[in-house]
């Protein structure tokens, strides 16, 4: 394998400038690229520098921290770009409204750049440097399939670049390996560090007597950043400071120290951190960062804060001295100020950007970070850590968007708020909870405005597509849409609303909320506090002559009562319920008191659904049909196994497994499919349901009909390549 031979190359060579050349024809090949660009970390800098082989010449090219170039930009967030055209530039500013291609080489060579894919080059999350590679030698733009191989190539340089820089495992690994400490003392360290609000580099003073030099140069040889002492004599511009509260820089972890808004100089505690990364671009808005590392008690003391820590002299200090930690690290945040307002825009535009339903802000016990997770696709996905001082400013800052109490922390609230996002409104429905922890928040965001589906994009399976047809045709009865909440029945209704929606037939829907708007439906918003429920709306409606009625919920006997009385006087009607399958919906409207042959002449059909993840079609890879897989699935499905699904038996790569790419933030998934069961109120089920027939009875007279279960139909999914085939076998 070509990754293998570039490996060993690299490995075998003494000097990386000429192992680079050695390889250099063979990287290009893997890449099947033009040009292909290895930067090295300058550690004095701070700056990207190639020291190998350009294409065919041999020259160095300096890639400073910075939005103004693609390089520059990868090397200061840690993110890997892949552009289909550097001189598109609406696409360029999407990435970042400064980032710009520096074409200078194009115009003076005559090369034309075209695609471009700049990665990071990372040894335990410290950057050693940038691969950069230019121009698919086919033409077009880098797939993910060439990110994911320039990753691998990027590991095995770092490796390489490790040794030449001498880079270590960690912040404090050299101090391990010059015995100044053992292992288990530095890991006792930390573990205390997380429980207290002492920092490692205090305890590390106090307790080791090893002095702040020592930790400077031990971190300076894991990040590849120069160490920066505490000097007096320094003279911080204050107009760096300009709309940030100090209390915020007491507490963030980096500082402002030197330059302007074109080039400013950073102090920072760990340069490997995103999220402080992200934050100092979005409060210093300038054209290049250089960085420098600086213990947590020196940005105080820059800062104009008295902090006791022993003395260097000899690296070992005063062990009795005390450290004073003072509380502006742990002090809470002011709701206003200006980290946490833009750490609560960010994460409200992110969970629209990552297609997120749900935010979650979880506390945590003591001094532990509060957790940040994204429902996507129906999973929760961590997101970040806000640091604990931080977690009741970000609580009390959406309370205020949303209307809510900011001094009531004992009882839970509900409330809603707004953004906009390029233009586009952004609402999210907003519910708060006491934890012994403090508040956790969940933040929905709603589906305003949402795409109205078609009825052939449901996802039905083929078998239940006459049977729907069939039942959308009758001109009277109910037919129910029921499954747990978030599982799409109001997505599927209107779809089937906008199906029947023709200029000869007049539709009322009362929802809670609207979520869904089509043209040519008169929609209400039901108000429960003011008496206007679901019931009072199917009343009203009534009166004004319709033809097809949508009630949001049969939660209660009276709207039941209402929707089937309205169904035997002529007129179709679609609600919900929350039921756990589509047999137990009828013994579920039974025990609200319904009477039962009334309801056994309105029902019309009833369809269950749940939402799965649905694989992504970029990485989604094939599995073949063995004979002990089709054994499992046939245990799963049950006897009519060879009748439903025979015809997917002999198709090729029916079956697939998740993989992962960039398209899919690596999980494998993209979007969400419904699997269903379609219940048809048939002669047999009508008589058993006016008998009161248990459960058994409706599931067996059910399935004679036609239904299949929730987990024979999430197989059939994963024949039609929607589903994960170990997703549809774990439903067992």
């Amino acid at each position: 394998m070509l990754l293998n031979k570039i490996l060993l190359q690299l490995h075998d060579g003494a000097d990386l400038q000429l192992a680079v050349g050695q390889a250099y024809p063979d990287i290009m090949t893997l890449m099947d690229a033009e040009r292909v660009t290895i930067y090295q970390k300058d550690k004095i800098s701070g700056d990207m520098v190639s020291r190998f082989k350009v294409a065919d010449e041999l020259k160095e090219i300096r890639v400073s921290s910075s939005t103004t170039s693609l390089s520059g930009y990868c090397a200061l967030t840690r993110q890997a770009v892949n552009v289909a055209d550097v001189y598109d530039a609406p696409a360029l500013s999407k990435i970042h409204p400064a980032l710009v291609f520096q074409d200078s080489f194009d115009r003076a060579s005559g090369f034309r750049t075209r695609a471009m894919m700049v990665l990071p080059i990372l040894f335990h999350d410290a950057l050693l440097g940038v691969l950069q590679v230019i121009n698919r030698r086919r033409g077009g733009p880098f797939s993910d399939v060439d990110v994911a191989l320039a990753n691998k190539l990027a590991t095995i340089l770092a490796q390489k670049l490790r040794y030449e820089l001498q880079a270590t495992s960690g912040p404090y690994a050299h101090l391990v390996h010059n015995g100044r400490l053992k292992q288990s003392d530095l890991d006792d360290i930390k573990l205390r560090s997380n429980k207290t609000r002492q920092t490692v580099s205090q305890l590390l003073m106090r307790e080791m007597r090893i002095g702040a030099a020592e930790i400077g140069a031990s971190m300076e040889r894991h990040y590849q950043i120069p160490y920066m002492p505490f000097d007096p004599a320094l003279v911080i511009p204050k107009e760096l400071f300009q709309g940030i509260k100090e209390s915020y820089l007491r507490a963030c972890g980096w500082l402002p120290v030197a330059g302007d808004r074109k080039e400013v100089t950073i102090l920072i505690d760990d340069p490997s951190d995103n999220a402080k990364l992200r934050e100092i671009q979005s409060l210093i808005n300038a054209q290049k960062y250089i960085f420098k590392l600086g213990l947590p008690e020196d940005m105080l003391r820059f800062l104009g804060q008295e902090v006791a820590t022993p003395g260097d002299g000899d690296g070992a200090g005063n062990a009795s001295a005390p450290v004073r930690t003072e509380t502006a690290i742990g002090e809470a945040t002011d709701e206003s100020d200006a980290a946490v307002v833009q750490l609560v825009n960010r994460l409200l535009m992110q969970a629209y950007l990552d297609r997120a339903s749900d935010i979650h802000i979880e506390p945590a016990a003591g001094t532990s970070p509060t957790a940040v997770r994204f429902r996507v696709d129906g999973s929760c996905l961590w997101k970040e850590d806000v640091p604990t001082h931080m977690h009741r400013s970000v609580i009390s800052r959406i309370k205020i968007l949303a209307k809510l109490d900011i001094s009531e922390q004992r009882k839970p609230q509900d409330g809603k708020l707004m953004v906009r996002y390029k233009g586009n409104p952004l609402e999210f429905r907003v519910a708060t909870i006491p934890t012994v922890h403090g508040e956790s928040m969940v933040l929905r965001l709603l589906t305003s405005g949402a795409k109205l589906m078609k009825i052939d994009e449901m996802n039905i399976a083929p078998h239940y597509h006459s049977m729907l047809h069939k039942v959308l045709g009758q001109p009277h009865g109910v037919f129910l849409v029921v499954g747990p909440t978030g599982s799409g029945k109001t997505t599927s209704l209107h779809a089937l609303l906008n199906h029947l929606n023709t200029p000869d037939r007049k539709i009322w829907t009362a929802e809670d909320p609207v979520e869904i708007t089509q043209k040519g439906l008169q929609q209400v918003q039901v108000h429960p506090k003011i008496g206007f429920t679901f019931a009072a709306a199917m009343r009203s409606f009534l009166r004004c002559d319709p033809d097809i009625i949508m009630v949001g919920e049969m939660r209660d006997q009276e709207t039941a009562t209402i929707g089937i009385e309205a169904s035997l006087t002529g007129h179709l009607v679609f609600s919900t319920l929350h039921s756990n399958s589509a047999p137990e919906t009828l013994t579920r409207l039974m025990d609200l008191g319904v009477e039962k042959s009334s309801f056994a002449d309105a029902l019309l059909g009833v369809m269950s659904q749940r939402l799965m993840r649905k694989l992504c079609s970029k990485c989604k890879q094939p599995v073949p049909l063995t004979p002990e897989l089709q054994g499992d699935l046939k245990a799963l499905y049950g006897e009519r196994f060879e009748d439903d699904c025979g015809a997917y038996l002999g198709a090729a790569g029916s079956l697939f497994r998740h993989g992962k790419c960039n398209a899919c933030q690596n999980t494998g998934f993209h979007g969400r499919v419904p699997i269903h069961e379609f219940l048809v109120a048939s002669p047999d089920l009508k008589r058993l349901i006016s008998q009161g027939a248990r459960l058994e009875q409706l599931v067996d007279a059910a399935c004679q009909a036609g239904m299949r279960t929730l987990i024979q139909d999430q197989v059939i999914k994963a024949f039609l390549g929607y589903v994960d085939v170990d997703e549809a076998l774990g439903a067992r």
